[in-house]
């Protein structure tokens, strides 16, 4: 029982990281033009 006063403030702020992650992510623009990069896979000879 006392580990879930480790375990749960350290998911807590595991899970801020990730959304933190995730809005730098979008906000630099990561997620902009996805598809282009698929189709230029596609299109390189």
């Amino acid at each position: 029982m006392e580990i879930l006063y480790l375990l749960i403030p350290l998911s807590v702020v595991l899970v801020f990281f990730i959304l933190g992650g995730l809005w730098w992510a979008i906000h630099r623009g990561q997620f902009e033009d996805i598809e282009s990069e698929g189709e230029r896979i596609l299109k390189d000879t």
